[in-house]
């Protein structure tokens, strides 16, 4: 896939909020291939953009996806089953490092302790396994509408807070 282009559903989006979209979005259809070599130039792609607004963006997608696999509430045992789930499948075709898994699940839920970022993996880290999650949670689900539904979360909330 060539991630220089922007796929023409992206183009309305200011210009962080696009590179972030074609980025993640080249990073998950590479994933859902397993294609390796596509992966790892999209998750290089994805870790050099702003690791905030990375996770903003894609921690709102996996909220949005376990809330809708999920929708009579998430129970300690549905978070345990999602990530294990997720890391024996990313862990088919790639290392995978279960903590970061509970990261992303626990930052996107909004339980995370800030104060330790010591402890806090790298953005490198986190865009490398943020994909192989989103894979997992979404299955047959489009990613794009998803990612779409973050970004209009993120303006709405942002617009509220104005």
């Amino acid at each position: 896939m060539d991630t220089t282009r922007t796929p023409s559903g992206w183009r309305h989006l200011p210009p962080p909020a696009r590179a972030i979209a074609t980025a993640a979005s080249a990073a998950v259809e590479a994933a859902q291939g397993r294609d390796k070599e596509a992966y790892d130039t999209a998750v290089e792609q994805l870790a050099a953009l702003d690791a905030e607004q990375v996770g903003l963006v894609l921690g709102a997608v996996v909220r949005t996806l376990l809330e809708d696999r999920h929708p009579d509430g998430l129970d300690g045992d549905d978070v345990r089953a999602a990530l294990e789930h997720a890391v024996r499948s990313a862990a088919e075709w790639q290392d995978v490092d279960p903590q970061v898994m509970v990261v992303l699940l626990v930052g996107a839920l909004g339980v995370q302790d800030d104060g330790d970022d010591e402890g806090r993996p790298s953005p490198q880290a986190l865009a490398r396994h943020a994909p192989l999650l989103l894979v997992d949670l979404l299955q047959a689900r489009p990613f794009a509408r998803y990612l779409r539904a973050a970004f209009t979360e993120i303006e709405r909330a942002q617009t509220q807070d104005v």
